[in-house]
């Protein structure tokens, strides 16, 4: 494809200059006016491959263009730059550790949302989200993707190169929006997505993280009292000459204690074993099925899992039919939001049934795990109007959601407490029985009549 070099001037009087790899020069002309851009000058050049495609935008300007065609901003930036101090020079090499996290993805989505919202042009709004962001990884990204659109690149394309960061959906949802002329839709719907997420999230967290800490502060104290309470009973017993003993479940489990910290390597390298065969195991195509079809009837967990994933794809396909693909196409464009190959199994015979005029909802009913509501919701749908149906299809789901939520909610502590409750009573057994034993008096009686 040809490669032309342009001279063009933003909205604020700025001059850029670049190029762009493009048919003719009137679709350049097209794709500067559409990023808001106002042509000065268009000329064809010698085409120069392009790199890596995990390669930066800003890299390959740098690389590729000649000096005297690199953006205005870069030129400015070689001029004026200094020389770093040792301070910043260690203020630097700590922000390249930060990660880029989940809220960085939402305030940079809001933000440009709004501003999309008050008619700023795409390369206005990503330069001053530019100045307000406060990650240092994700400012560099931010960078790249502006220098792409600058060069007359849809944004999509360099969030492409970093689908570690952008999810998958999120990276759809802006490409649809570019290609269909309603980017400030789909980023609304974006900014929707990832609040949604971000909520499921929290309640999973909230869920699951204290009765995980409070199991292993069980275990924790249960073993701390047998290595360091048990011995000092011992001790108390043997100085005063008692012929009493401490009870046999107490010694049996101290034994075993001792026996486990002398021969850790034995215990350690079983675990370790049998995770290394369960990791290869999984592996294997059909180890991968199993596991992946075990998350979705696991109990307490599984349910909700298929839900979460199914409603993700659901959401997906909305978007998609809602800027006027063909219901193969969504699903086929869909099916990377979801990483289960059970999921994707059901996805990939749905396209094939429309292929041979066969109903796509026959392989999500025939595994029978999804309810009954949610399958005749899409055969109404599938006769009367499908979007339509899609949007009612996902309230529905939420709500689902939430109701599966809260059952969790309310039997996790209920398992926990159970096996809380053994826990402590073994506790009772081990370490207690001994110290009342002790406190009562009963080895002082023993030691009198020995």
């Amino acid at each position: 494809m040809p490669t032309f070099v342009y001279k063009a001037i933003t909205p604020q009087g700025q001059v850029i200059k670049s190029k762009m790899d493009d048919a003719s020069k009137l679709s350049c002309v097209k794709r500067l006016k559409r990023n808001g851009l106002t042509p000065v000058s268009i000329s064809q050049t010698i085409t120069i491959t392009r790199g890596n495609k995990k390669e930066r935008n800003v890299g390959k300007t740098k690389k590729q263009v000649k000096p005297n065609f690199e953006p205005t901003a870069i030129v400015g930036a070689k001029r004026g730059k200094k020389k770093r101090t040792f301070i910043e020079k260690i203020d630097k090499a700590l922000a390249a550790t930060e990660k880029i996290t989940f809220r960085d993805i939402r305030v940079f989505s809001q933000n440009f949302y709004l501003l999309k919202k008050a008619n700023f042009n795409n390369i206005h709004a990503l330069s001053t989200v530019i100045e307000t962001t406060e990650n240092p990884k994700l400012k560099v990204i931010l960078e790249d993707i502006l220098a792409g659109v600058e060069s007359g690149e849809f944004m999509y394309t360099t969030m492409e190169y970093y689908d570690n960061v952008f999810p998958y959906i999120y990276i759809n949802m802006v490409k649809v929006g570019e290609l269909s002329g309603s980017l400030e839709r789909s980023l609304q719907q974006g900014v929707k997505y990832l609040d949604d997420t971000d909520a499921v999230t929290r309640k999973l967290k909230r869920i699951l993280l204290p009765n995980i800490a409070m199991f292993i502060g069980i275990i924790v104290m249960l073993f701390v009292a047998v290595i360091f309470g048990i011995p000092m009973l011992e001790g108390v017993f043997d100085q005063l000459g008692a012929e009493a003993q401490l009870p046999a479940l107490t010694l049996w489990f101290a034994d075993f204690v001792d026996l486990v910290m002398e021969y850790w390597y034995i215990p350690v390298g079983l675990i370790s074993l049998a995770f290394l065969l369960v990791y290869l195991y999984i592996r294997t195509p059909r180890g991968r099925y199993n596991f992946d079809y075990f998350k979705y009837t696991m109990p307490i967990f599984g349910k909700l899992i298929y839900l979460l994933d199914f409603s993700r794809l659901m959401k997906a396909t909305l978007l998609n039919l809602q800027n006027g693909m063909r219901i193969q196409d969504s699903l086929e464009v869909s099916k990377n939001v979801v990483k289960n190959t059970v999921m994707l199994s059901m996805i990939e015979t749905s396209i094939n049934n429309i292929f041979v005029g066969q109903s796509w909802i026959e392989p999500f009913e025939s595994t029978r795990l999804a309810n009954a509501m949610t399958i005749e919701m899409l055969k109404i749908g599938m006769q009367t109007d499908l979007t339509e149906m899609l949007e009612k299809l996902l309230e529905y789901m939420d709500q689902d959601i939430d109701n599966t939520m809260e059952k969790i909610m309310k039997v996790l502590p209920e398992v926990s407490y159970a096996i809380v409750g053994v826990v402590l009573i073994f506790f009772v057994i081990v370490v207690l029985v001994p110290c009342i034993q002790m406190y009562m008096g009963n080895f002082l009686f023993d030691a009198y009549l020995s």
